[in-house]
């Protein structure tokens, strides 16, 4: 197990834990290499969802909202690590959506 220290408080994950993390990061720069920037993608799909809902979505609520439906299949096959490696990743791009959002210079270079 590796240990990590933060603001004096010792945390000690799991390699699976670890692995879980570094899949997730993995997954997002792969996607992001044949998707785009995952903001950008966020932000396509809330337009889209937008759109049909006559609603305003916004990129990071799209994100938040694709972590929920990966926590909900877990419900049916929590052995599938993907559920949860996805859920992570879909974590992580809604606070980058976030940023996104509020940064208005922001230009993505592949």
């Amino acid at each position: 197990m590796a240990g990590i220290c933060i603001e004096g408080w010792s945390i000690t994950m799991s390699t699976t834990t670890e692995k879980l993390f570094a899949d997730a990061v993995t997954l997002i720069h792969e996607r992001g290499m044949h998707y785009g920037h995952p903001a950008i993608q966020m932000d396509r799909i809330a337009k889209l969802w937008s759109a049909y809902l006559n609603f305003p979505i916004t990129s990071n609520q799209v994100a938040s909202c694709m972590a929920l439906l990966k926590l909900s299949r877990s419900v049916e096959s929590p052995e599938i690590d993907d559920h949860y490696k996805d859920a992570v990743a879909y974590i992580a791009i809604s606070k980058t959506c976030q940023e996104y959002m509020q940064d208005k210079d922001f230009q993505w270079e592949q």
